[in-house]
């Protein structure tokens, strides 16, 4: 790690991690020996070889699932729609400043105790407010269409959702914190950093009990939304921005340590 107080490339060896150099299935600990004869999946010695591959089409999804299958496409899309109670949800805000909250996720909900199995199906769908830094859940019937439960809480910070942490990337490269992160893309492609499709990128919330010297600026985490990232340049080396902390519900980029 350097001292100058930039994001500092480095190269870091993540088994399983997603955009890694690897081929897939690769490990880091293997021993690069062939499997030995009889190994399940491997052609015995003097055996016919194995036929070419064949890509099998996914059976076609219903618009409903039965029983506890995974809520299907059609499903996940009017759970959403029928949790977005207007006109309040107009009035809320997502991660990125916009009409509307922003969307966590939706599961299938747990049926009622007591009730009868090939009941309806329900859906629990969460949501975070960033204009109230309020997460929002609510149970919506998917028979009958309507809301059936619905609840506020803050002060609970669930995982963050995709949308969330690409805001949180911006926030970065916006900043001037980000000049480190754009300095070690460029030394490691030769390019400049102008937008996130360029960098693979996770993360989650930032939680400060976690932390032994928390800073000022980030004294609401938990009461505001913040996130930590890690990044990396697309099939090339890690970017370290775990230092930089960003409260998507201020708009601001803190370094931390």
């Amino acid at each position: 790690m350097a001292v100058t107080g930039t994001a500092v490339a480095v190269a870091v060896a993540v088994p399983g991690s997603a955009g890694a150099d690897e081929a897939p299935g690769a490990s880091s600990g293997g021993t690069g020996r062939a499997a030995a004869p009889g190994t399940p999946g491997e052609p015995s010695a003097g055996g016919p070889p194995p036929g070419p591959a064949t890509l099998a089409s996914a059976p076609p999804e219903g618009e409903k699932g039965i029983g506890t299958d995974p809520l299907t496409d059609d499903e996940l899309k009017r759970a959403e729609a029928l949790a977005l109670t207007p006109p309040a949800a107009s009035a809320q805000r997502n991660a990125e400043g916009g009409r509307g909250p922003q969307h966590l996720a939706t599961e299938l909900a747990d049926p009622p105790p007591g009730a009868p199995s090939g009941g309806p199906r329900r859906a629990q769908v969460r949501f975070y407010d960033y204009k109230s830094d309020t997460l929002l859940t609510r149970t919506v019937n998917l028979d009958t269409g309507k809301v059936e439960q619905s609840g506020a809480q803050r002060g609970v910070q669930p995982s963050a959702h995709p949308e969330e942490l690409r805001a949180a990337l911006r926030l970065i490269l916006d900043s001037p914190l980000g000049k480190g992160v754009k300095e070690d893309y460029k030394d490691a492609t030769g390019k400049e950093l102008t937008s996130t499709e360029q960098l693979w990128f996770n993360g989650d919330v930032y939680r400060t009990y976690r932390e032994k010297d928390v800073p000022e600026s980030l004294a609401k985490c938990g009461e505001h939304r913040c996130v930590r990232l890690v990044t990396k340049v697309l099939n090339g080396s890690w970017i370290d921005t775990r230092n930089l902390i960003v409260d998507l519900s201020a708009g601001s980029v803190t370094r931390v340590g």
